[in-house]
């Protein structure tokens, strides 16, 4: 039974009834054709030797019967086949007509041809077509034969098409079934039909998403473990040294105060854990129309506040005036936000944070700009617990951000700034993602 929801079906379904329907019409139209053909020949065959007798003595019409006929004047020798006499009709005129008739289940075609000097008088001729009608039920009989083999074969072919269209398909199938988180394969795209590549190119794009975020999931459970465990090795050591022997007041209140500052700093990391856990949430936030610049302002406006009490300053120079998007707001917040602060972060007191945007056909640049020490290019500035500088912190930002524009299709980079000390943080929104 076909399936409306299948596209093999609905391809097998269409394909047959177009070809059916084709060949149908040009049987129909071959038949007719043969048809016309045949009795288009007898009644030439007939006129003619309408006219071969109508131009003859009138003395020789008068007396006309069957055997008047002379037999070199027609091709049909056989009294049988075909008989000539005079025929007086008034109400014809003097047209020429072909009348059909059937007689004992014989059929025959009649010619009535009028006579110049008798009027009213036709000139008879009536031949037998019993045979001709019976070449054409076998030529009908054959036709129909031939269309229902072809509508068959049609039908074979388009099983066997329909299942090589659907080959690319169940074999990238089968492929992506057979794939797991530990077993990640990218599909070799040359092997497939050009139609079916675009399709391979993107199950290859999300197959290195998916390997990249698994990767970093493994990163980050290693770290979390890694930065949890060491402060409770630091913490269960300093107390078992307290408990060694009694000491001073003092020092247990040390030993104390010391182990809630590192609680406070696993609170921190767990903290950092958990904002990855909401971000992952976000990624499934549902997109919406936003102008990107009126939300740039509005973001700069809060930094700000954070830069004065800091003791520094955000310069703003956005170009665009307008810049319409469908996106996710939480995502892009969590990347603007990680810059920002990082910004200012490592700006020394009394520095500017510069932001900046500016629209090309690419899409949108937006980038970050401070004034500290600068960054070691050379190190994967985006893996998780990684921390560089003297600055305290989880080491979670810059992963958080770099997930977050993985999930929005954007891109981020960083990198130091040739015109001055200090690093440039760029978010990359590609046109094709986003609408003016």
């Amino acid at each position: 039974m076909l399936s409306q929801k299948s596209i093999r079906d609905s391809f097998i379904l269409q394909l047959v009834s177009a070809s059916a329907t084709l060949i149908v019409i040009f049987s129909v139209i071959l038949y007719n054709y043969i048809k016309i053909s045949i009795f288009e020949d007898i009644t030439q065959e007939l006129t003619k030797q309408a006219q071969i007798i109508a131009s003859a003595r009138t003395s020789s019409v008068e007396h006309m019967g069957i055997n008047i006929f002379n037999p070199s004047l027609s091709s049909i020798n056989n009294p049988s086949e075909i008989q000539v006499t005079i025929a007086i009709r008034v109400n014809q005129g003097n047209t020429i007509s072909f009348e059909h008739s059937e007689r004992n289940k014989q059929k025959f075609l009649s010619i009535y041809y009028p006579l110049e000097k008798r009027p009213h008088h036709f000139v008879s001729i009536t031949k037998n077509i019993s045979n001709t009608d019976i070449l054409l039920d076998k030529i009908f009989t054959n036709v129909l034969i031939i269309n229902l083999t072809a509508i068959f074969l049609i039908l074979f072919y388009a099983l066997f098409l329909s299942r090589m269209l659907v080959l690319p398909i169940r074999s990238l199938t089968n492929k992506l079934a057979s794939m797991n988180e530990n077993f990640l394969q990218i599909i070799d795209t040359q092997k497939l039909p050009d139609e079916f590549q675009p399709l391979g190119a993107s199950i290859n794009k999300l197959v290195e998403r998916i390997q990249i975020f698994v990767n970093s999931q493994k990163e980050l459970f290693i770290g979390a473990a890694h930065e949890l465990k060491t402060p409770l090795a630091v913490m269960k050591t300093k107390n078992e040294v307290a408990l060694i022997k009694l000491r001073d007041t003092e020092k247990y209140i040390e030993t104390l105060k010391s182990n809630n500052q590192t609680i406070n700093d696993m609170n921190k990391m767990i903290g950092n854990i958990l904002e990855i856990g909401r971000q992952e949430g976000a990624q499934f936030e549902k997109p919406i129309e936003i102008d990107l610049v009126k939300f740039l302002r509005e973001q700069i406006n809060n930094y700000t506040i954070l830069a004065k009490m800091e003791e520094k300053e955000i310069v703003a120079r956005i170009a665009p005036k307008y810049y319409k998007v469908i996106t996710q707001p939480t995502l892009l917040v969590h990347i603007l936000q990680n810059f920002v602060q990082n910004a200012i972060k490592f700006t020394p007191k009394h520095g500017k944070i510069t932001i900046q945007a500016h629209l090309n056909d690419e899409g949108l640049f937006i980038y970050i700009m401070d004034e500290g020490t600068g960054i070691d290019e050379s190190k994967d500035l985006f893996a998780p617990f990684k921390r560089y500088g003297n600055q305290t912190g989880a080491g979670l930002g810059l992963f958080l951000a770099k997930n977050a524009a993985d999930a929005l299709g954007a891109k981020i980079t960083l990198k130091n700034r040739e015109d001055a000390q200090g690093t440039i943080a760029t978010l990359f929104l590609p046109s094709r993602k986003h609408s003016l």
